[in-house]
């Protein structure tokens, strides 16, 4: 009985022991890192959108209308939909506050100092956001436009979201508050 209690308490190799010490600046790494999130979102749309429509111009392509062409249209779709996200920014920017905080911004208090998780939920997280509410335009179009567009969304989400978990992760700096010791006397 004791072996399966010892066996739930360890820790994995990227958490130090959890303190119950008050973790700072979880507040503003989540307003920074949402901001951030809408402007990189807006950032890479326009820019892949851009590239894209060279692409299509160097191969003789007219371009495509949304929700038609299937892959391609549905991508194309996502990235429209990205470009304008900073339009929608009382939206978007507490979505993704609430997101981080739920996922990301629990971690310091759970004694996690490593690094990649911070990216990897947050990528996770960005990638779920834009992916899933692209794909949900994507299907006024035929399925084809949905994949695209679930595909698209999730690689501009994902990429934003590694940008907020670092952010988060350098704003909090868990490592150093979580084993830095007060030694202050008064």
């Amino acid at each position: 009985m004791t072996g399966a209690a010892e066996g739930q308490s360890e820790l994995p190799a990227y958490a130090t022991a959890p303190r119950p010490k008050r973790v700072k600046r979880i507040r503003l790494a989540l307003l920074v890192s949402s901001f951030a999130a809408c402007l990189c979102v807006t950032l890479m749309g326009a820019v892949c959108l851009g590239l894209l429509q060279l692409a299509f111009g160097i191969m003789g392509f007219d371009g495509l209308a949304v929700g038609e062409g299937g892959f391609l249209g549905g991508v194309e779709m996502a990235l429209q939909l990205s470009m304008l996200n900073f339009f929608l920014f009382f939206i978007t920017v507490p979505s993704a506050a609430l997101a981080l905080g739920l996922s990301v911004g629990r971690m310091p208090h759970r004694g996690i100092t490593a690094r990649l998780p911070y990216l990897r939920w947050g990528a996770i997280w960005g990638g779920l956001l834009v992916g899933a509410t692209t794909c949900v335009f994507g299907l006024f179009g035929v399925a084809g436009a949905a994949a695209g567009a679930l595909v698209a969304g999730g690689v501009v989400g994902g990429l934003a979201g590694v940008l907020c978990g670092f952010l988060m992760h350098v704003i909090i700096a868990p490592a150093r508050q979580l084993t830095d010791v007060d030694l202050s006397v008064f």
